[in-house]
């Protein structure tokens, strides 16, 4: 064993991060050692933790090291399922503290929720002039057979190119815009899709093949600073029960409904909405239309059942977003204290990082 795994493994014991005992996992199977990556706690140990990430990445994937002059930082360490709001706003903070020092950033994260941490860094940090990407892997870099090591050289290729900006998401080859990627597979390692958006660019070998340009900045490099996340998504199912809508709405203040087929809302359900959603003005609560079909988009004026919610209600429809755009985007107008509902929906519409095309 290299001596940096063996100094690893005592740094995990020191954190309390590993411990070893007796120990049944939730499958219910029995192990003689249990990790909790939630106990590195302190910066000074996440900067430890990052320097043994340097080192198991230069072991894995030295050549990187010809590419150019990596240097690693440790957010965090857990599961990307229990990544939240302040996790996003830690990554934009860091990438705002560090700007000026780098010429490029990529960011390794769990595959689960890679999509919404690269929307939610598309508005966090708006006219970028260098490339921030997201990859991960769906095996880790030191298993036998894995796409970590190809994704991040993959990555760093990316990066490299003088016509990369702003956030992306870089998997199996593919470069995508970091508003429209979606986790569409949940063991191939072509993970993610580019959704209702070409494609930017594709990774072959050391060489990057663009299809799109990369947005140019319209000004300087804004960091945002606060998400709401008071933002409830709700899949419409057959036969809903109309009792909880009200609650929902008195819990949240934007409620996304996932509709069938173009979008509209059941009759049974009309009532509910309009006694929990109220004007905008005085309950300042806010209703977005979406599709739960992946591919095409909403248009909610095409049939009657969509007809009806615009005569009855003022709202906001996703057309061509991906949820993962819609939700977190919820969460960075909310926190914009917009005055009125125009003014919300002119700031929703307003595309950011190719995340829509309706105007």
């Amino acid at each position: 064993m290299e001596k940096y795994k063996q100094e690893f493994i005592e740094f995990m014991v020191d954190c309390g991060v590993l411990k070893f005992g007796d120990f049944v996992t939730k499958s219910g199977r029995k192990t003689p050692f249990f990790v909790n990556t939630g106990f590195y706690r302190t910066g000074a140990q996440l900067r430890k933790l990052g320097e043994y990430y340097a080192k198991a990445i230069n072991d894995n994937l030295p050549e990187l090291n010809d590419l150019c002059i990596p240097e690693t930082l440790a957010l965090c360490s857990i599961d990307s399922t229990d990544l939240g709001q302040e996790h996003w706003l830690m990554m934009a903070r860091a990438i705002q503290e560090n700007y000026a020092l780098y010429d490029g950033f990529i960011i390794c994260h769990g595959t689960d929720t890679l999509a919404y941490s690269a929307a939610a860094l598309s508005y966090l940090i708006q006219n970028a002039d260098k490339p921030i990407i997201l990859t991960g892997a769906q095996q880790p870099i030191s298993n036998e057979i894995t796409d970590a090591k190809k994704n991040l050289r993959d990555s760093v290729i990316c990066a490299l190119d003088p016509g990369s900006r702003g956030v992306m998401v870089v998997f199996g080859g593919h470069v995508i815009a970091g508003t429209r990627a979606k986790k569409n597979k949940t063991i191939s390692y072509d993970a993610f899709a580019s959704v209702n958006f070409p494609e930017l660019a594709l990774v072959q070998g050391d060489r990057l093949v663009r299809y799109v340009p990369s947005p140019w900045p319209t000004g300087p490099v804004e960091f945002g600073r606060a998400m709401n996340p008071r933002v409830f998504l709700l899949k419409l199912i057959p036969g809903m029960d109309p009792g909880m809508i009200p609650e929902i709405f008195r819990l949240y203040d934007c409620v996304i409904v996932e509709s069938f087929g173009v979008g509209g809302i059941p009759q049974r359900l009309m009532d509910a909405f309009a006694e929990g959603l109220g004007h905008y003005e005085q309950t300042h609560k806010v209703l977005i239309l979406t599709t739960q079909v992946t591919y095409e988009g909403s248009d909610v004026g095409v049939y009657e059942v969509g007809k009806r919610v615009k005569n009855r209600f003022r709202f906001l429809e996703a057309h061509d977003m991906t949820i993962e755009a819609v939700v977190t985007k919820s969460m960075w107008l909310l926190a914009q204290n917009c005055d009125s509902f125009d003014q919300l929906q002119q700031r929703f519409y307003r595309q950011v990082n190719f995340d829509t095309f309706y105007h």
